[in-house]
């Protein structure tokens, strides 16, 4: 499972790369997406690179955004934060967060500490984060 996080805005973003992000559900900055690593979506993830932050998010990490800032749809559902985590990670069949009655994206703050562009040249925190992704997300919530 890919976590995506939008860091750009939306002023002098090419078409391509906007359509490709609405597509991907992070209409807003610092809103935050789960895709399995399916070649469409890692092609949708490789046109919008310099506007996103992403990488693979481990279990501990799901749990703590899940029951942070999962909103579900109806408002009276109890959601099991472990029980959904397990199966989106280790599942065989592929949920969605759909499936679990959850909306399909996470909006988060802006991270603690600010954003250290300094710590991955040449860009920040843009691109592939690869495991630290989830210290960001930890930051985040």
């Amino acid at each position: 499972m890919i976590a995506i996080i939008r860091i750009s805005g939306i002023p002098e973003m090419p078409l391509k790369a906007g359509e490709t992000l609405d597509r991907m559900r992070l209409r807003r900055k610092y809103c935050c997406v789960l895709l399995s690593e399916e070649p469409e979506n890692l092609g949708m993830i490789k046109r919008a690179e310099n506007f996103i932050a992403y990488g693979k998010i481990d279990k501990e990490t799901l749990v703590e955004l899940i029951k942070a800032r999962g909103k579900t749809r109806e408002k009276k559902i109890k959601v099991d934060a472990e029980q959904i985590a397990k199966e989106l990670l280790e599942g065989k069949i592929k949920k969605k967060l759909i499936d679990f009655g959850l909306k399909p994206f996470f909006r988060l703050h802006p991270p603690r500490g600010g954003i250290d562009s300094k710590t991955h040249y040449p860009r920040g925190v843009l691109g592939d984060n690869k495991e630290d992704i989830n210290k960001l997300i930890r930051r985040m919530l």
